[in-house]
C-alpha cells in the first residue's frame, strides 16, 4: 500500500490558463476561486484564467493565485472523490510560497487566510529591495557544497549572495545583490559548473536582503497565528517535520530569508516512508525535481480535470 507525501508548488509553476478548466468542471474548484477573489476584493480568478501574463507573474498576484489553484484541486478531490488529505496524506510540503498551500491544505489556514497572508507576502517581498539592486541565478550542474563556496567567494562586504533553493539535481539558486550574483555567475563558470544563469525575477527572494518582509510577515502571523495541521508539515527551513503551530509560524517567518531546502526535505520524506509524492496545482515543476531526487519513488502532477480523475482510480 503507497505511503502518500501531498506537495504544493512554488512561484515559477504559474501560466496563464491555470485553473480554468476545473473551474469550468466543478463548483468545489469555483467556490475556491470565488472566496479568494472576495477575500482579495479582485477578479484573482480572471487574471489566472485569461492574463495577461505580465500581472499574473506580479508576485503579490503569482502567490495567492498558485495557493487558489491548488486548494480548487484539493476541493475537488474531497467533493468529488471522497477523498480527503488527512486520511491519505502523511505528510505535506510545499515549495517557498507553496508551504502556505501545504498548511492551508492541512486545515491550519482558511483559504481566505492564505489568500492575505501570500498577497501581503508578495507586497512585502516586493518592497524589501528597490528595482534593480538584486537578481537571482540558477547554477545548473552544482551541488549545495560547491554553490555555498561559490557565494562565499563572490560575496564582498556589503554585497552579499547566498543559496535561495536547494533544488536538487544538481540545481542550486542563487539571490543577493545583483552585483555579487554576477560575480558568482563568473566564478561558477571557473569552477566547472555546467550553466550559470541570472534568472527572471522581480525581487532577490530567500537571501538576507529579503529581512523587511520578514518582519512584515512575523506581524501579520502574530495577528492570524496557524493552526494545528491535519499532518505533519515538512519545513522549507529545517527539512524536518513540524506540527506545533508556534513553532510553523517561527519557521514561515524565516523561510523568508532563509534557503528552501527541497532536496533534504524530499530525502526526509522518503526517510520517513514516502514512496508516491502527489504534486497538487499548477505545473509539473515539482514532480521533475521529485524524479531527480528521488528516482525510487513514484511523482505523479494534479493540476487538472484528467489529473483528478487518474487520480482517483490509483487512491
Amino acid at each position: 500500500m503507497a505511503v502518500y507525501a501531498f506537495v504544493f508548488p512554488g512561484q515559477g509553476s504559474q501560466s496563464v490558463g491555470m485553473g480554468r478548466d476545473l473551474a469550468a468542471s466543478f463548483s468545489a474548484a469555483r467556490e475556491v476561486f470565488q472566496e479568494v477573489d472576495d477575500t482579495l476584493d479582485q477578479k484573482l480568478s480572471q487574471l489566472m484564467f485569461e492574463g495577461p501574463a505580465e500581472d499574473l507573474t506580479r508576485t503579490e498576484n503569482t502567490q495567492p493565485a498558485l495557493m487558489a489553484h491548488s486548494l480548487a484541486v484539493l476541493r475537488v478531490l474531497e467533493r468529488e472523490g471522497g477523498v480527503t488529505l488527512a486520511d491519505k496524506a502523511t505528510l505535506v510540503a510545499g515549495h517557498s510560497l507553496g508551504e502556505y498551500s501545504a498548511l492551508a491544505a492541512a486545515g491550519s489556514f482558511s483559504v481566505g487566510g492564505a489568500a492575505k497572508l501570500l498577497r501581503l507576502r508578495g507586497q512585502s517581498m516586493q518592497k524589501a529591495v528597490a528595482p534593480g539592486v538584486g537578481a537571482m541565478a540558477a547554477l545548473l550542474g552544482a551541488e549545495m557544497e560547491l554553490a555555498l563556496e561559490i557565494c562565499a567567494e563572490a560575496s564582498q562586504p556589503g554585497s552579499i549572495v547566498e543559496p535561495a533553493n536547494d533544488n536538487g539535481g544538481g540545481q542550486v539558486v542563487i539571490s543577493g545583490h545583483k552585483e555579487a550574483v554576477e560575480r558568482a555567475i563568473e566564478v561558477a563558470k571557473t569552477r566547472g559548473v555546467k550553466r550559470a544563469m541570472l534568472l527572471p525575477v522581480s525581487a532577490p527572494f530567500h537571501c538576507a536582503l529579503m529581512a523587511p518582509a520578514a518582519d512584515a510577515m512575523a506581524e501579520a502571523l502574530g495577528l492570524n497565528p496557524p493552526a494545528p495541521p491535519a499532518v505533519p508539515l515538512v519545513a522549507n527551513v529545517t527539512a524536518a517535520k513540524v506540527t506545533d503551530p508556534a513553532d510553523i509560524a517561527d519557521l514561515l517567518v524565516k523561510q523568508v530569508t532563509a534557503t528552501v531546502r527541497w532536496r533534504e526535505s524530499v530525502q526526509a520524506m522518503v526517510a520517513m516512508g514516502v514512496d508516491t509524492f502527489v504534486e497538487i496545482g499548477a505545473g509539473k515543476v515539482l514532480s521533475g525535481l521529485l524524479r531527480r531526487i528521488a528516482p525510487e519513488a513514484a511523482a505523479i502532477s494534479v493540476g487538472a480535470p484528467a489529473d483528478i480523475e487518474a487520480l482517483l482510480k490509483t487512491l
